[in-house]
């Protein structure tokens, strides 16, 4: 096929971050140790003209590229949209972290970018080729960014274990790819669902296929039982590293599970609806019951992560637009809520301490009120308690599945919730009931952290109470 150029105008976003990426790692070697800040804001600046090219080149009717291997629709552009926004966000939160520990390299900017990359590659997959690509290269950045910390044993082994365990989740999605295209003949979502149309239920090869795709995405969203490695990870990673791994890479695994699940596979749904049901349920009961348990936040809001992942597979199972629609909904505003929850942990953190325990968060409101409101907004949200976005993304996903007569299974994620809404609470007790320790010293935040953990704590308030524009977008995605 003859090369065209316009072909690279649908990915001039991925373009932007490789180039922003490369010219991070050499322009580090000719920076001194106190302008080492430059790298940030080059990050900084190439994430934001990657934004505006993904909308300048959006809209209008969709488009495939590169033989089919990569497609530009309505759900690629919000996406985008979305992983660089987070994305901008943990790269602000993250420097003060960095650069207290002398730790503010090239390297952390540009593994966070090529992690991003990865993400955009696999928002906008058309084939199972391409899906992989990006998941790889996502998974490679965030196992370096998990050992970043250099002399922490504690992030050797999380960075091990995730390493190990997403390898065979790797695996596990890579086998059954090769099954699908052995009873296929094709790696192209499209070809794969007319041939599954075509054949359905009497080729076993294809439900096996799926069979190993769902367990694959089960590992990557780490949904139970493939949650192993979560509250691990979480714990033992440093803070700035949780803060990307918990956030913009959910969006991406929810591009994954709907390239994969709705746009190849929808003729099966009976098949992988089943599956999705037992994942969602056990995901729910056993995140909420065993967070309660946790001392440690960041234990706490991996087990969290685990609940809120039942909720996304809700909205995917319910094998519907609006279903869809509320998934794509609740993954943006969990990667929205995720990142300021961890933004609030780099701040109480400092050079020689990570703030780590929930008694860390004793008495914020005496410290600093306004971090203290954002908090209480981030948890808030999390519990889905109105007016925040929270209970909307929630209310969406369960009228979804009320819709395809599954009432039990809504009033399962309800009871869960209501249990969920407990260790929220408790850390907004610890917030304003409690005084802060005695030697807890005042937060020293730059005017730049401020703002962004403003916007990300106001922003969970006006989408909870004008939730139109965003779920119209993603109502768009799936029309």
């Amino acid at each position: 096929m003859p090369f065209d150029a316009a072909n690279l105008l649908p990915v001039l976003p991925e373009i932007a971050v490789l180039v922003t990426a490369c010219l991070v790692l050499v322009l580090d070697l000719f920076l001194k140790e106190r302008d080492k800040g430059l790298n940030h804001s080059l990050s900084l600046l190439g994430l934001v003209v990657a934004l505006l090219l993904t909308g300048a080149v959006g809209g209008g009717e969709p488009e495939r590229l590169f033989d089919g291997n990569l497609v530009r629709d309505a759900m690629s552009d919000l996406l985008k949209g979305a992983i660089l926004i987070v994305s901008m966000l943990a790269f602000v939160y993250a420097r003060p972290w960095l650069k207290d520990r002398g730790m503010l390299s090239s390297e952390f900017y540009a593994l966070g970018l090529l992690a991003i990359l990865g993400m955009l590659v696999m928002v906008s997959a058309n084939s199972f080729l391409t899906l992989y690509l990006g998941l790889e290269l996502q998974a490679l950045a965030l196992y370096a960014l998990v050992a970043f910390e250099r002399d922490s044993l504690r992030g050797a082994e999380a960075a091990m274990k995730y390493f190990v365990l997403g390898a065979l989740g790797s695996g596990m999605l890579l086998y059954g790819v090769s099954m699908i295209y052995g009873a296929t003949g094709t790696i192209e979502l499209g070809p794969v669902a007319q041939a599954i149309a075509e054949q359905g239920m009497s080729n076993k090869v294809l439900v096996f296929g799926v069979v190993f795709l769902v367990i694959g995405i089960g590992f990557k969203f780490g949904a139970v039982p493939f949650h192993m490695w979560v509250p691990d990870i979480y714990e033992g990673a440093p803070t700035p590293a949780v803060l990307i791994l918990g956030s913009a890479p959910k969006i991406a695994a929810f591009a994954l599970a709907v390239r994969m699940l709705v746009d190849a596979m929808q003729g099966l749904h009976s098949d992988w609806q089943d599956m999705l049901v037992i994942l969602s349920v056990l995901s729910l009961g056993l995140g909420n019951l065993v967070a309660i348990a946790q001392s440690n936040i960041k234990r706490m809001l991996a087990y969290s992560t685990i609940s809120h992942v039942g909720f996304i597979f809700l909205g995917l199972l319910a094998g519907s637009d609006q279903g869809n629609a509320a998934a794509m909904f609740y993954s943006i505003v969990y990667a929205v809520m995720s990142a300021g929850a961890f933004g609030i942990l780099i701040i109480l953190s400092r050079n020689g301490f990570d703030a780590e325990r929930l008694e860390d968060l004793k008495g914020l409101n005496d410290r600093d009120s306004w971090y203290a409101a954002m908090m209480a907004l981030v948890m808030f949200s999390m519990a889905g308690v109105p007016p925040t976005v929270g209970f909307m993304a929630k209310l969406l996903v369960l009228e979804a599945v009320v819709r395809i007569d599954m009432v039990w299974l809504a009033l399962v994620a309800v009871f869960f919730s209501i249990i969920g809404a407990f260790y929220y609470l408790r850390v907004v007790k610890f917030i304003y009931f409690d005084k802060p320790a005695e030697n807890a010293p005042a937060l020293v935040t730059t005017s730049g952290v401020r703002v962004a953990m403003s916007l990300n704590g106001l922003a969970l308030l006006a989408l909870g109470l004008f939730p139109a524009a965003l779920l119209t977008l993603c109502q768009s995605a799936f029309v």
